[in-house]
Formats: structure tokens, sequence, C-alpha cells
């Protein structure tokens, strides 16, 4: 992959367009941060913690350790050969033509359905202020919106998830320090609750729902951490990967503990966990309760932010698959031509008018939360199949190519033995998934993607053969 390439000719053929290399640490830095930092940590832990109580920090915790190792493969596999424009290039390359059809299409399919779960969360947060304001109007400005922004060059969605970031890691942090201070000063609400860590283990202890209940955390959090892995879609457009990569990556852990844990600790400090309710934000709860309505319509804005910031990592992540999965000959076409900014507007396009199925699930689903819920649990099945496509391309390649292992500079720890544990993670998952009936009702659904992509995979193999 050249570092720059000249002014792109609608003229040109798929194979002489590529991506330019414009995105630079800063950028990478804070996509990996924004992708970390979604809408499911702002809408969904209303409900992961009215499920779980303060055991929802070990969830997010559990969670976040695993998909550390995750990214640590995605890493090596992206550095062990930098003509990898993402992930599914690599399992196509490892597993198979098949394997990077399937991850490819998916992946497509994970950021359209999140998409429309942030379609879904932005309405919610816009009728905080708006408490009229139809639902297809909120939808279909946003989605506007970030077609107009996307269709510039891609320094540009750098710059836009670079501020988009920044709100919500001043927000966190400054939720933080505000929680502490109320902490500390034995803040009172106007119902007389009175802010202590003590609330933590006081109301029925750290598992006030036992196991059943810890458990039935895993269901919704894993959603949360659903774009941790958008960093492997920009390696082809990031200025010297060998260190941004790595540095984005190795950062996870960090950012896990301040943004989902740090977080977590002090709502649940401030408001008591049986407090929450769980079709609201408690982010902007929080301050209501504390009589601090100005405060949480700022916390309202950067919460809607953050869903904005979702659906433009997905719009993005989105259109350069398709302009993957094109190159490769197994989608159309017109998604592997790049605009004159080097852009793949079509894909674009195509991804935006797919999102427009949010507003179609509100009218199915009236209820928010529970159209959220619904979408949130197919993305993170489709997404868990995708980390696990991940895996089995590092296991692959360890098999295959282990003087590319001896030979890389970013080595996964534990290699083999973290991505079967990684893998009987996400059946432990699935598994209870099936204990509630909305989730149950999305696992049961899902099957239909991966029914329909093989119908595709065979239409386009006998295509192959015929070549």
């Amino acid at each position: 992959m050249v570092d720059q390439v000249k002014v792109v000719a609608d003229d040109q053929s798929p194979a002489e367009q590529s991506l330019r290399r414009n995105l630079t640490n800063r950028h990478i830095q804070l996509i990996a941060i924004g992708g970390a930092i979604g809408t499911g940590l702002f809408m969904g832990s209303g409900k992961t913690i009215n499920l779980a109580g303060p055991s929802i920090i070990f969830v997010y915790m559990i969670i976040g350790f695993m998909l550390f190792f995750v990214m640590r493969a995605m890493g090596e596999l992206l550095l062990s050969n930098l003509e990898y424009k993402s992930f599914s290039d690599f399992a196509s390359d490892l597993l198979g033509p098949w394997a990077g059809y399937f991850t490819g299409w998916t992946y497509w399919f994970c950021w359209v359905v999140t998409g429309m779960a942030d379609v879904v969360a932005i309405t919610a947060y816009a009728q905080f202020w708006f408490p009229g304001l139809s639902d297809w109007v909120a939808s279909l400005s946003v989605i506007i919106l970030l077609l107009v922004l996307n269709l510039a060059t891609v320094k540009m969605f750098g710059e836009m998830e670079f501020w988009f970031a920044m709100i919500k890691i001043v927000a966190i942090v400054s939720l933080i320090v505000v929680g502490l201070v109320m902490v500390a000063m034995h803040f009172q609400s106007p119902t007389g609750v009175e802010a202590s860590f003590a609330h933590l283990w006081n109301d029925g202890g750290w598992f006030p729902k036992g196991l059943s209940g810890f458990f039935a955390g895993f269901q919704i959090a894993v959603f949360a951490f659903v774009g941790i892995e958008l960093v492997g879609t920009t390696a082809a457009e990031t200025k010297d990967p060998e260190k941004s990569l790595p540095r984005a990556i190795n950062s996870i852990p960090i950012r896990i503990i301040m943004f989902y844990v740090f977080s977590l600790i002090v709502i649940m400090s401030v408001t008591p966990w049986s407090s929450v309710v769980p079709e609201k934000s408690p982010f902007v709860e929080l301050f209501v309760l504390v009589g601090l309505p100005a405060a949480a319509s700022v916390i309202n804005f950067v919460v809607l932010t953050s869903a904005a910031s979702s659906a433009n990592s997905g719009v993005f992540s989105t259109s350069r698959m398709l302009f993957g999965l094109a190159q490769e000959g197994v989608a159309p076409k017109a998604f592997a031509k790049l605009s004159k900014r080097a852009v793949p507007a079509k894909g674009l396009t195509f991804s935006c008018i797919c999102l427009l199925g949010g507003v179609v699930m509100l009218y199915v689903n009236p209820s928010v939360i529970g159209a959220f819920t619904m979408i949130t649990t197919v993305s993170a099945i489709l997404f868990m199949f995708v980390w696990t496509i991940i895996l089995c391309s590092y296991l692959v390649y360890r098999k295959q190519r282990p003087h590319l292992h001896e030979k890389s500079i970013y080595k996964m720890p534990l290699g083999k033995l973290m991505c079967w544990v990684c893998m009987a993670f996400f059946v432990f998952v699935l598994v209870l998934l099936t204990l509630e009936d909305d989730t149950r009702q999305a696992l049961l659904v899902t099957p239909l993607w991966f029914i329909a992509l093989g119908l595709g995979w065979l239409f386009i193999g006998k295509k192959r053969m015929a070549k």
C-alpha cells in the first residue's frame, strides 16, 4: 500500500485505486478511544446496572481483559503484512476467500446494525430536549449530516473523530471528578440520598442479585465494547502503522479502567444501584438526581455526540469494508471506485441508506430501550463472530507462518492459549443470551444473516469456478 496516491479518477480500474495514509498518530489514538467509548456505555449501562448491581464493574473488567487479547492478535497480524487493509484481508489470506467474504460482509452488517442502534439512541437523547420531536426527523437529519461529512477527505473523518472523542473524554473525566467531590463532601440529593462509596457494598453487597444477575450483565455489556477493533479498519489509511497501531492497542486496559470502571463506581456511589432506572441513561440521571438539570443537559449533549461519533465510525468502517470486498470481487464493482478525494462515495451512500432501518425498528418496537436491546444483541453476536475469525486467523498464522511470528515486533502475549480462552468466553456469552426473552429473540434471528451469506457465497463460488 503506497503512502500517497494521486488524485483518483473515476475511470481508473479498482486495482489502480488505493486509499490514502492521511490518518496521523493523533487521529488513531483518539479513534481508538472513541471506538471504546460507545453508545453502549451511555445508553446501555442503566440496564446492566439494574441487572447486575455493583458486580457490573467486574463484568466490564472481564470483557475488557478478553478483548485486549483479541486486539493484540489483530495487531500482530496487521503488522505481519502491511498490505493488509483490514482484518478481512488477513482472514481471506490465512483462512481462505470464504473467511474474507464472511468477515467483511458481517463486519459491514455489524456496523449497519450498530448504526441503527445509534440512530435509536440519538432519537432518545434529542427527545430529552424536544419531547414532541418526531423519531424519523431526528434520525434522517443525523444520517444526512454523517453522509455529507464523510464524503469529504479521510482527514476530515479523523478530525471529526478526534473532537468527538475529546468531548467524550472531557465529559467522563468531569463526571468522575464531580462524583468524587460529591462523595468527599457527603453530598445529599433532594431525595435525601448521601453520596458514598458504601453504596457499592451496603445495598446487598457486590453481588446483590447473585450469579444470575452477574451473568445477565454480560448480555448488554458486550455491546459497550463494540468498535474496540475499529483501529483495524484504519490500517490502510494510517501513517507509520508500526508505531501507531501498537500504541492504540496497548492503551486499551487503561481506557477501560478509566472510562468504564471509574465512571460506573462514581455513578453507583452517588446514585445507589437500586435507584438506577434501566430505561434511562445513568449519566444524565445522576445530575438530575442531585438537582443539577443544566448539567444534565450538558451530559445529554455529550452522550448524543457519543452516539453520533459511534455512527460516524460505523459509516467510515462500512464504506472501507465494502471497498475491500469490491476489490476482492465479492461485492458490486461500483463500491471499489473512489471519488476525487479518495473516498469510497458509493459505499458511503449505500451504508447510510441502510441506517434508515433504525427508523423502521422504532415503528416495529415503539419502546426505545426495547428496540435498542434487540438491535444491540444482534450486533454483539455478529461482532463476536468477527472477533472469533480474528482469533482463528491468528492460530492459522502461528501454525503456517512461524517465521513471521518470530520476526514480529509486536507479539501477542500467551498467543495460542488466550485465543482458545477468548473463544470459550464468547461461547459462554452466547449461552447467557438464551436466558432473557429479548436477547433470546435476537439470538434466534441472527442465523438468518449467515444463511443469506452462505447462499451468496454459493453463487459467487460458482462464478469463480466458471472463470
